[in-house]
């Protein structure tokens, strides 16, 4: 009787959690409109929109997460527009997002944790092609609001706040973060992963899922070989996914669950929209001559 009930079941979850995401986003852009009025019933000029840029994912636990990690945002800052565009995998791709917004003004903000092809590359070039003046804010990290998140994911996953010190000493953290070939990517990681420590106490080793060393595994074996028996997995990924779960099954201790919709997250994104206001506005044609 279960099993026949469980694909009902899943559907009827899916229907309502696309109804309940259609619903926020319609009460987020009636909110929006309102706004853009003011009391003597003049209209206000509209904020630039404010577009995250994922990466995108083959697990849905990723798009789900992402749409509502924007929902949070939406609401942390309610008369503003906020778009999603994926870089590939999902929908809305980025350029059908930019596309929607003609030649309107927006604030792209990479869901991206590190400096890499995507950041420097990819979506300037994509902002470039398309008509929308845009601005376009660096990768997220390294900042204290991710060591925040970062933090609170390890205390759920069993982290303890007050550790004596032969304890401490037995003690260190992986950070298991997805990998890029570019070195900037790896110094951004490697600053993050001493931001953590300087929080934590204890030695904090950043390690990949692919494409450079050290892996997720040596790491923790090196930790070991030098007393560090009592190794956590903090996972440096912005959703669920592969790359999460393979890093989570290395952890000989406790594994963090990925920062998903961490409230820090959410103030991140705003942070990073805000600080891009002050920046001029650069148009398709600057950027394709840059």
């Amino acid at each position: 009787m279960t099993a026949s009930n469980t694909p009902h079941h899943e559907s009827t979850t899916a229907h309502l959690d696309s109804t309940a995401h259609l619903m926020n986003r319609i009460s987020s852009q009636l909110i929006s409109r309102l706004r853009l009025v003011s009391p003597d019933g003049r209209r206000r000029p509209a904020p630039p929109a404010l577009v995250v840029v994922a990466h995108g994912s083959r697990d849905p636990r990723a798009l789900s997460t992402v749409r509502a990690l924007l929902d949070q945002v939406r609401a942390l800052r309610p008369g503003l527009p906020v778009h999603l565009g994926h870089i590939e995998l999902n929908e809305p791709l980025l350029t059908d997002t930019l596309a929607d917004l003609g030649t309107g003004e927006a604030v792209l903000v990479p869901l991206l944790l590190s400096r890499g092809y995507h950041v420097k590359r990819d979506i300037p070039g994509t902002a470039a092609a398309s008509g929308v003046r845009a601005r376009v804010a660096p990768a997220l990290g390294p900042h204290p609001l991710l060591v925040e998140a970062l933090h609170a994911r390890l205390v759920e996953a069993g982290w303890s706040t007050r550790t004596d010190e032969p304890t401490r000493r037995r003690t260190a953290v992986v950070l298991a973060a997805a990998g890029s070939r570019d070195p900037e990517s790896q110094l951004d990681t490697s600053h993050t992963a001493r931001l953590l420590a300087d929080r934590l106490g204890v030695p904090v080793v950043p390690a990949y899922a692919t494409t450079t060393a050290p892996t997720v595994p040596d790491a923790v074996r090196a930790l070991s070989s030098r007393g560090r028996t009592r190794v956590a997995i903090a996972s440096y990924f912005t959703a669920p996914g592969r790359f999460a779960t393979e890093c989570a099954a290395a952890a000989p201790w406790i594994a963090s669950a990925p920062l998903g919709t961490h409230p820090a997250m959410a103030r991140l994104l705003l942070t990073r929209y805000d600080q891009m206001l002050n920046t001029p506005v650069t148009t398709a044609p600057e950027l394709a001559s840059a």
